[in-house]
């Protein structure tokens, strides 16, 4: 798990293997139509204005606005559970879980993780997007309102893609936000790699400027990541920025996709353990997490839409009617082949949008033309590392029936495998 100052070296037990994947700043998913609540935040710091003004700009690539019924379990195509106890190399006394008891959407469009004291033990929980959503780049934020209470330590976090394979910590972790609850007015920022890491990162934490808890309200936890640079941010504050040269001698293991961990661990050896006036149960209140486009701007594109043989995107006779077939064709320059990638998540041609038939999520499902009508069927997310298109609503991926790329061959999503025939080339 996360490691900062005063820590000893921790190696997370469980990773999910899974294809990486790499976000592309080119889309946006279904559920980022909308910002939620004010935070009400303070004013940001002098040199803060700009650095909100580009993520305002730029395009939201992807995001889980943890909509669904109250009781319900987070987007299993977003999220794995890790689960198990044995101390995650901390000394924590937690046992991960996946239920629900544990980690459920609100009904209010929030994820809850409830960290319990159950008999002479604790129980919490530990999500993951390994394999599912791994951003390299780009603003990534999280509006959270975090729990209190001495020896508990909740985490806005990232572990380098390659996890396991490549071991803790020449993977590289990045901590976005980390409060032990002994310090109840301030987070910490902390990167570690090989040469800096467990008892020794590179690190540094940002105090509430009016010196409030954060557990009273929500707060939004950011980076500002691009090719060998990374900028904290609380509430659009920056409050510090790394690079190689903060790394010295040691390389720089930054420039790769990353993965997200939220989690509330119980006690460890940072943290210390909870004692007589630590309350149970405490919750972490996850508004949203979202990843934007690190180049700003963001607008639409138009151009073709072409397989990894290079044959084209097509609309089938270039009909219009709803429900025509989407194919491979080979590539004339006509108006079925012209395809608008908007920031708005869709994919169009001819005035309608690259639709799932009947919104349906299953492997084979037929894709289609449509009216556009803002749907989950409708949304769209490139990913730079793999190429594919996948919609977020289904987890799966365009491809072309029985995977063949020729002349004619109907389109249909599938399980996302990373094959080059999921790979598209977008304008």
């Amino acid at each position: 798990m996360r490691r900062t100052r005063h820590r000893t070296t921790r190696t997370a037990l469980t990773a999910v293997a899974a294809l990486t994947l790499v976000l592309s700043a080119s889309l946006v998913t279904s559920a980022a139509a909308a910002p939620k609540a004010s935070d009400g935040r303070a004013a940001p710091a002098s040199g803060t204005a700009a650095a909100q003004d580009a993520a305002a700009l730029a395009a939201l690539t992807w995001s889980d606005e943890f909509n669904g019924a109250a009781g319900s379990a987070p987007n299993g195509a977003n999220w794995n559970f890790e689960t198990g106890a044995g101390g995650w190399g901390n000394n924590e006394l937690q046992n991960y879980t996946n239920s629900r008891n544990n980690s459920a959407l609100d009904g209010n469009g929030n994820l809850v993780i409830t960290a319990r004291q159950e008999g002479s033990g604790y129980t919490s929980a530990r999500l993951t997007t390994k394999g599912k959503v791994q951003p390299q780049y780009g603003r990534l934020e999280a509006r959270i309102k975090i729990p209190r209470g001495q020896g508990i330590w909740p985490a806005f976090w990232m572990l380098g893609g390659q996890f396991p394979g490549t071991p803790w910590p020449n993977s590289g972790e990045i901590d976005i936000m980390e409060n032990i609850g002994r310090e109840p007015n301030r987070v910490h920022g902390t990167l570690h790699g090989p040469g800096y890491s467990g008892a020794n990162p590179i690190t540094g934490s940002y105090q509430h400027p009016q010196n409030w808890s954060f557990a009273d309200d929500f707060h939004t936890f950011a980076i500002d990541w691009s090719p060998n640079s990374i900028t904290w941010l609380v509430d659009g504050n920056a409050y510090q920025t790394f690079t190689p040269a903060n790394t010295g001698s040691n390389p720089w293991v930054f420039n790769q996709p990353f993965f997200f961990i939220l989690n509330v661990a119980v006690g460890g050896n940072w943290p210390g353990y909870p004692d007589g006036t630590t309350q149970f149960p405490q919750q972490m209140v996850v508004d949203y997490v979202r990843v934007y486009d690190s180049t700003g701007g963001g607008g639409s594109r138009t151009g073709t839409v072409r397989a990894s043989n290079g044959i084209c995107l097509d609309v089938a006779g270039a009909a219009t009617a709803n429900g025509t077939p989407i194919q491979l064709a080979n590539c004339n320059g006509n108006t079925a082949q012209q395809w608008t990638v908007g920031t708005d998540g869709t994919v169009r041609a001819l005035g309608k949008c690259l639709d799932v038939s009947g919104g349906g999520t299953a492997a084979g499902t037929a894709v289609q033309l449509w009216d556009c009508n803002g749907t989950g069927a409708q949304q769209w997310a490139s990913t730079s590392g793999t190429l594919a298109l996948r919609n977020p609503q289904s987890g799966r991926c365009l491809q072309p029936v029985g995977r063949v790329q020729t002349d004619g061959t109907r389109t249909e999503i599938a399980n996302c495998d990373g094959s080059t025939v999921q790979r598209w080339t977008l304008p």
